[in-house]
């Protein structure tokens, strides 16, 4: 058994465009689970990105560098193809009371299909952050709104440049 089996670890796929408070609260609360998690950054062809993938990854470990528990990568291909790679055998996602289930639920459903190894464990976004997305943060930011009880002030910063 490898290290990597020894230890709960687990990914947290995403764009993470910008990451917010709400990906915030969901890391820390998976990191009461598992002994690491890995933010893992995306790039979605569907979505306009504010920041580049390396941006992302730059600002999110810039945000994390006091916690060693947690990780940050970057991926373009299939989730379960990474995790396979690093002997990673579990999913954290977010769920807001939006309608993330049903995409959520299929998602976790295909990569156990590509992948039965491989579980998808759900967090319910905490109260306070359940209706914060990248999306609406980044409206919001190009509308010149104040964006700063939804995002970490150490992400914040590389929006002020």
């Amino acid at each position: 058994m490898s290290s990597a089996q020894n230890k709960k670890a687990a990914i947290y796929p995403g764009t993470f465009d910008p990451f917010t408070n709400g990906h915030d609260d969901i890391l820390k609360r998976a990191l009461k689970v598992f002994d690491e998690v890995t933010i893992l950054v995306a790039v979605s062809p569907s979505k306009k990105s504010l920041f580049t993938r390396d941006e992302r990854v730059e600002m999110i470990k810039k945000h994390l560098e006091n916690e060693p528990r947690a990780k940050v990568d970057a991926w373009d291909g299939l989730v379960v193809e990474y995790a396979k790679k690093h002997d990673i055998f579990a999913i954290v996602r977010g769920l807001r009371p939006t309608g993330d289930f049903e995409m959520e639920f299929q998602m976790a459903s295909m990569n156990n299909h590509l992948n039965d190894e491989i579980d998808t464990f759900f967090l319910p976004t905490g109260g306070k952050h359940y209706f914060i997305s990248s999306s609406l943060v980044k409206e919001l930011y190009k509308h010149g709104r104040d964006i700063s009880d939804f995002i970490p002030e150490s992400i914040l910063k590389y929006l002020k440049k």
